[in-house]
Protein backbone atom coordinates (compact mmCIF):
# COMPACT_ATOMS: atom_id res chain seq x y z
CA UNK A 1 0.00 0.00 0.00
CA UNK A 2 2.87 2.08 0.96
CA UNK A 3 4.59 1.89 -2.58
CA UNK A 4 1.27 2.13 -4.34
CA UNK A 5 0.33 5.62 -2.84
CA UNK A 6 4.12 6.13 -2.99
CA UNK A 7 4.17 5.49 -6.96
CA UNK A 8 0.78 7.74 -6.92
CA UNK A 9 2.09 10.56 -5.18
CA UNK A 10 5.59 10.48 -7.41
CA UNK A 11 3.18 10.42 -10.63
CA UNK A 12 1.22 13.83 -9.34
CA UNK A 13 4.68 15.42 -8.88
CA UNK A 14 6.02 14.59 -12.15
CA UNK A 15 2.80 15.59 -14.01
CA UNK A 16 3.17 18.65 -11.81
CA UNK A 17 6.69 18.94 -12.52
CA UNK A 18 6.34 18.69 -16.26
CA UNK A 19 3.40 21.41 -16.32
CA UNK A 20 5.88 23.73 -14.49
CA UNK A 21 8.09 23.35 -17.13
CA UNK A 22 5.73 23.89 -20.17
CA UNK A 23 4.23 26.61 -18.30
CA UNK A 24 8.07 28.31 -17.96
CA UNK A 25 8.66 27.46 -21.65
CA UNK A 26 5.06 28.91 -22.68
CA UNK A 27 6.31 32.01 -20.81
CA UNK A 28 9.49 32.08 -22.54
CA UNK A 29 7.95 32.12 -26.03
CA UNK A 30 5.78 34.63 -24.89
CA UNK A 31 8.59 37.03 -23.59
CA UNK A 32 10.53 36.51 -26.68
CA UNK A 33 7.84 37.26 -29.07
CA UNK A 34 6.63 40.61 -26.82
CA UNK A 35 10.51 41.53 -26.35
CA UNK A 36 10.92 41.20 -30.27
CA UNK A 37 7.85 43.19 -31.57
CA UNK A 38 8.11 46.13 -29.12
CA UNK A 39 11.42 46.76 -30.44
CA UNK A 40 9.99 47.25 -34.08
CA UNK A 41 7.74 50.00 -35.73
CA UNK A 42 6.70 48.89 -39.23
CA UNK A 43 3.68 46.89 -39.63
CA UNK A 44 6.12 44.17 -42.17
CA UNK A 45 8.96 43.96 -39.70
CA UNK A 46 6.34 43.32 -36.57
CA UNK A 47 4.85 40.23 -38.37
CA UNK A 48 7.58 38.72 -39.70
CA UNK A 49 8.97 38.86 -36.64
CA UNK A 50 5.82 36.99 -35.15
CA UNK A 51 5.63 34.56 -38.21
CA UNK A 52 9.38 33.38 -37.57
CA UNK A 53 9.07 33.00 -34.15
CA UNK A 54 6.35 31.02 -34.39
CA UNK A 55 8.22 28.97 -36.89
CA UNK A 56 10.57 27.79 -34.21
CA UNK A 57 9.18 27.55 -31.52
CA UNK A 58 6.20 25.61 -32.53
CA UNK A 59 7.92 23.88 -34.71
CA UNK A 60 6.53 23.62 -37.70
CA UNK A 61 7.54 24.16 -41.89
CA UNK A 62 5.24 27.03 -42.12
CA UNK A 63 3.48 29.87 -40.35
CA UNK A 64 1.69 32.93 -42.11
CA UNK A 65 -0.15 36.57 -40.71
CA UNK A 66 -3.39 36.66 -43.08
CA UNK A 67 -4.76 40.75 -42.25
CA UNK A 68 -8.39 40.93 -42.97
CA UNK A 69 -8.93 43.63 -45.43
CA UNK A 70 -12.80 45.56 -45.07
CA UNK A 71 -12.26 48.02 -48.00
CA UNK A 72 -15.55 46.88 -49.31
CA UNK A 73 -18.34 45.34 -48.70
CA UNK A 74 -17.42 42.19 -49.04
CA UNK A 75 -14.51 41.28 -46.36
CA UNK A 76 -11.13 39.79 -47.57
CA UNK A 77 -8.00 38.33 -46.15
CA UNK A 78 -4.51 39.27 -47.94
CA UNK A 79 -1.60 37.06 -46.66
CA UNK A 80 0.74 40.06 -45.09
CA UNK A 81 3.62 37.56 -44.66
CA UNK A 82 4.54 34.07 -44.69
CA UNK A 83 7.09 31.88 -43.53
CA UNK A 84 8.43 28.62 -44.76
CA UNK A 85 11.45 26.40 -43.95
CA UNK A 86 11.26 24.54 -47.12
CA UNK A 87 10.38 26.43 -50.62
CA UNK A 88 8.52 23.60 -51.60
CA UNK A 89 5.78 24.25 -49.09
CA UNK A 90 2.91 26.53 -50.50
CA UNK A 91 -1.02 26.77 -49.18
CA UNK A 92 -2.64 25.69 -51.92
CA UNK A 93 -5.46 28.65 -52.95
CA UNK A 94 -8.65 26.40 -52.23
CA UNK A 95 -7.66 25.66 -49.26
CA UNK A 96 -6.35 29.33 -48.46
CA UNK A 97 -9.72 30.40 -49.40
CA UNK A 98 -11.73 27.89 -47.40
CA UNK A 99 -9.82 28.66 -44.69
CA UNK A 100 -10.20 32.16 -44.55
CA UNK A 101 -13.57 31.59 -45.17
CA UNK A 102 -14.09 29.27 -42.67
CA UNK A 103 -11.94 31.87 -40.29
CA UNK A 104 -14.98 34.32 -41.26
CA UNK A 105 -17.81 31.89 -40.37
CA UNK A 106 -16.77 30.33 -37.23
CA UNK A 107 -14.57 33.00 -35.92
CA UNK A 108 -13.11 30.35 -33.37
CA UNK A 109 -9.50 28.20 -32.94
CA UNK A 110 -9.12 25.82 -35.75
CA UNK A 111 -7.21 22.44 -35.17
CA UNK A 112 -6.88 19.77 -38.05
CA UNK A 113 -3.99 16.99 -37.74
CA UNK A 114 -5.05 14.66 -40.47
CA UNK A 115 -6.48 17.37 -43.45
CA UNK A 116 -6.94 14.34 -45.45
CA UNK A 117 -9.84 13.09 -43.27
CA UNK A 118 -11.06 16.37 -42.25
CA UNK A 119 -14.63 16.86 -43.83
CA UNK A 120 -14.54 20.26 -42.96
CA UNK A 121 -11.94 20.36 -46.23
CA UNK A 122 -12.63 18.16 -48.84
CA UNK A 123 -12.71 20.20 -51.86
CA UNK A 124 -9.57 21.53 -50.79
CA UNK A 125 -7.94 18.55 -50.82
CA UNK A 126 -5.63 17.19 -54.05
CA UNK A 127 -3.11 15.00 -54.54
CA UNK A 128 -0.24 16.99 -54.41
CA UNK A 129 -1.84 19.30 -51.62
CA UNK A 130 1.97 20.12 -49.34
CA UNK A 131 -0.34 20.71 -46.28
CA UNK A 132 -0.74 17.72 -43.53
CA UNK A 133 -1.91 19.20 -40.42
CA UNK A 134 -2.48 23.02 -39.52
CA UNK A 135 -3.37 25.43 -36.46
CA UNK A 136 -5.11 29.01 -37.08
CA UNK A 137 -6.44 31.23 -34.85
CA UNK A 138 -8.21 34.74 -35.22
CA UNK A 139 -6.92 37.80 -34.30
CA UNK A 140 -9.12 39.56 -32.35
CA UNK A 141 -9.57 43.50 -30.60
CA UNK A 142 -12.27 45.02 -29.15
CA UNK A 143 -14.65 42.07 -31.11
CA UNK A 144 -13.67 42.89 -34.13
CA UNK A 145 -11.81 40.33 -36.54
CA UNK A 146 -8.47 41.62 -37.64
CA UNK A 147 -6.91 38.55 -39.37
CA UNK A 148 -5.92 35.18 -38.20
CA UNK A 149 -2.33 33.64 -37.51
CA UNK A 150 -1.82 30.39 -39.17
CA UNK A 151 0.56 26.99 -38.47
CA UNK A 152 0.83 24.01 -41.12
CA UNK A 153 3.22 20.96 -40.92
CA UNK A 154 4.06 20.40 -37.52
CA UNK A 155 7.15 18.30 -37.89
CA UNK A 156 6.08 16.39 -33.78
CA UNK A 157 4.56 12.74 -34.65
CA UNK A 158 1.67 13.85 -32.59
CA UNK A 159 0.77 16.68 -34.34
CA UNK A 160 -1.18 20.05 -33.05
CA UNK A 161 -2.02 19.55 -29.18
CA UNK A 162 -4.68 21.98 -27.39
CA UNK A 163 -1.88 23.33 -25.45
CA UNK A 164 -0.17 24.74 -28.77
CA UNK A 165 -3.66 25.98 -29.36
CA UNK A 166 -4.13 27.81 -26.35
CA UNK A 167 -0.33 29.42 -26.66
CA UNK A 168 -1.34 30.54 -30.03
CA UNK A 169 -4.65 32.09 -29.20
CA UNK A 170 -2.53 34.27 -26.44
CA UNK A 171 0.30 34.79 -28.16
CA UNK A 172 -2.48 36.03 -30.94
CA UNK A 173 -4.20 38.11 -28.14
CA UNK A 174 -0.75 39.86 -27.20
CA UNK A 175 0.09 40.71 -31.15
CA UNK A 176 -3.40 41.84 -32.09
CA UNK A 177 -3.28 45.06 -30.63
CA UNK A 178 0.62 45.58 -31.34
CA UNK A 179 -0.85 44.78 -35.12
CA UNK A 180 -3.37 47.15 -35.16
CA UNK A 181 -1.29 50.36 -33.80
CA UNK A 182 1.31 49.51 -36.37
CA UNK A 183 -1.23 49.40 -38.98
CA UNK A 184 -2.93 53.04 -38.53
CA UNK A 185 0.75 54.40 -38.03
CA UNK A 186 1.11 52.88 -41.68
CA UNK A 187 -2.11 54.48 -42.52
CA UNK A 188 -0.81 57.67 -40.87
CA UNK A 189 1.88 58.24 -43.04
CA UNK A 190 0.18 56.83 -46.09
CA UNK A 191 -2.04 59.48 -45.95
CA UNK A 192 0.54 62.27 -44.79
CA UNK A 193 2.12 61.11 -47.75
CA UNK A 194 -1.09 62.03 -49.99
CA UNK A 195 -1.28 65.43 -48.36
CA UNK A 196 2.31 66.19 -49.11
CA UNK A 197 1.50 65.30 -52.79
CA UNK A 198 -1.86 67.47 -52.92
CA UNK A 199 -0.13 70.34 -51.24
CA UNK A 200 2.86 70.22 -54.10
CA UNK A 201 0.02 69.72 -56.74
CA UNK A 202 -2.19 72.92 -55.14
CA UNK A 203 1.26 75.20 -55.39
CA UNK A 204 2.20 73.44 -59.20
CA UNK A 205 -1.94 74.41 -60.68
CA UNK A 206 -1.36 78.00 -58.67
CA UNK A 207 1.85 78.69 -60.77
CA UNK A 208 0.21 77.43 -63.63
CA UNK A 209 -2.48 80.26 -63.32
CA UNK A 210 -2.04 84.22 -63.93
CA UNK A 211 0.04 85.55 -61.61
CA UNK A 212 -1.61 88.57 -61.90
CA UNK A 213 -3.79 90.91 -64.05
CA UNK A 214 -2.71 91.81 -67.50
CA UNK A 215 -2.59 95.82 -67.83
CA UNK A 216 -4.92 96.61 -70.27
CA UNK A 217 -5.55 100.90 -70.75
CA UNK A 218 -9.26 101.21 -70.22
CA UNK A 219 -10.09 98.23 -68.68
CA UNK A 220 -9.83 96.60 -65.03
CA UNK A 221 -9.50 92.92 -65.62
CA UNK A 222 -9.22 90.85 -62.95
CA UNK A 223 -9.17 86.34 -62.41
CA UNK A 224 -9.07 84.14 -59.55
CA UNK A 225 -9.41 80.26 -58.94
CA UNK A 226 -10.83 78.69 -55.96
CA UNK A 227 -10.88 75.18 -56.37
CA UNK A 228 -13.13 73.45 -53.61
CA UNK A 229 -10.87 70.88 -53.03
CA UNK A 230 -6.81 71.32 -52.78
CA UNK A 231 -6.78 70.81 -56.62
CA UNK A 232 -9.41 71.32 -59.65
CA UNK A 233 -10.49 71.79 -63.00
CA UNK A 234 -11.32 75.34 -63.06
CA UNK A 235 -9.30 77.00 -65.58
CA UNK A 236 -7.99 80.81 -66.87
CA UNK A 237 -5.78 82.35 -68.20
CA UNK A 238 -4.73 85.87 -70.01
CA UNK A 239 -2.06 86.00 -72.57
CA UNK A 240 -0.71 89.26 -73.94
CA UNK A 241 -0.60 89.15 -77.71
CA UNK A 242 0.93 91.19 -80.98
CA UNK A 243 -0.30 94.09 -81.66
CA UNK A 244 -1.71 94.62 -78.41
CA UNK A 245 -4.25 92.23 -78.50
CA UNK A 246 -5.42 90.50 -75.21
CA UNK A 247 -6.78 86.51 -75.30
CA UNK A 248 -8.75 85.50 -72.10
CA UNK A 249 -9.55 81.69 -71.84
CA UNK A 250 -11.91 80.68 -69.85
CA UNK A 251 -12.82 76.90 -68.58
CA UNK A 252 -14.51 74.41 -66.02
CA UNK A 253 -13.37 70.83 -66.69
CA UNK A 254 -15.98 68.20 -65.70
CA UNK A 255 -15.23 66.40 -62.10
CA UNK A 256 -13.02 67.50 -59.26
CA UNK A 257 -9.90 67.11 -57.76
CA UNK A 258 -6.85 65.30 -59.44
CA UNK A 259 -8.22 64.14 -62.91
CA UNK A 260 -9.55 67.50 -63.16
CA UNK A 261 -6.45 69.21 -62.57
CA UNK A 262 -4.58 67.35 -64.91
CA UNK A 263 -6.90 67.61 -67.62
CA UNK A 264 -6.96 71.65 -66.83
CA UNK A 265 -3.08 71.72 -67.15
CA UNK A 266 -2.81 69.94 -70.78
CA UNK A 267 -5.97 72.26 -71.93
CA UNK A 268 -3.76 75.21 -70.61
CA UNK A 269 -0.83 74.21 -72.52
CA UNK A 270 -2.73 73.12 -75.40
CA UNK A 271 -4.54 76.59 -76.05
CA UNK A 272 -1.55 78.65 -75.67
CA UNK A 273 0.47 77.17 -78.27
CA UNK A 274 -2.67 76.87 -80.35
CA UNK A 275 -3.13 81.16 -79.38
CA UNK A 276 0.83 81.50 -79.91
CA UNK A 277 0.38 80.63 -83.32
CA UNK A 278 -1.91 84.16 -84.05
CA UNK A 279 -4.74 81.52 -85.69
CA UNK A 280 -8.40 82.75 -85.31
CA UNK A 281 -10.34 81.93 -82.28
CA UNK A 282 -12.05 79.65 -83.85
CA UNK A 283 -9.31 77.43 -85.21
CA UNK A 284 -7.51 77.96 -81.79
CA UNK A 285 -10.38 76.07 -80.45
CA UNK A 286 -11.19 73.34 -82.80
CA UNK A 287 -7.73 72.11 -83.49
CA UNK A 288 -7.38 72.22 -79.01
CA UNK A 289 -10.74 70.10 -79.02
CA UNK A 290 -9.04 67.96 -81.62
CA UNK A 291 -5.37 67.25 -79.95
CA UNK A 292 -7.54 67.47 -76.19
CA UNK A 293 -9.97 64.36 -77.80
CA UNK A 294 -7.41 61.92 -79.55
CA UNK A 295 -4.68 62.54 -76.06
CA UNK A 296 -7.15 62.14 -72.99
Amino acid sequence: MKRAAFETELAKLRAENQRLRRSVQELSVLNDVAVAISSARSLDTIIELIVNRCVKHFGVEQAAVMLLEQADKSPSFHTVVRKADQSSVRLPYRLDAQLTGWMLQHREPLLVNDLNSDQRFTTARTPDCPIRSLLAVPLFLKGQMLGLIGLFNKRDVEGFSKDDQRLLSILATESAQVIENARLAREERELQRIQEELRMASEIQKNLLPQGPPAVPGYDVYGVNVPARAVGGDYFDFLLLPEGKLAMCVGDVSGKGMPAALLMANLQATLRSQILLGLPVHQCVGNANFLLYHDT
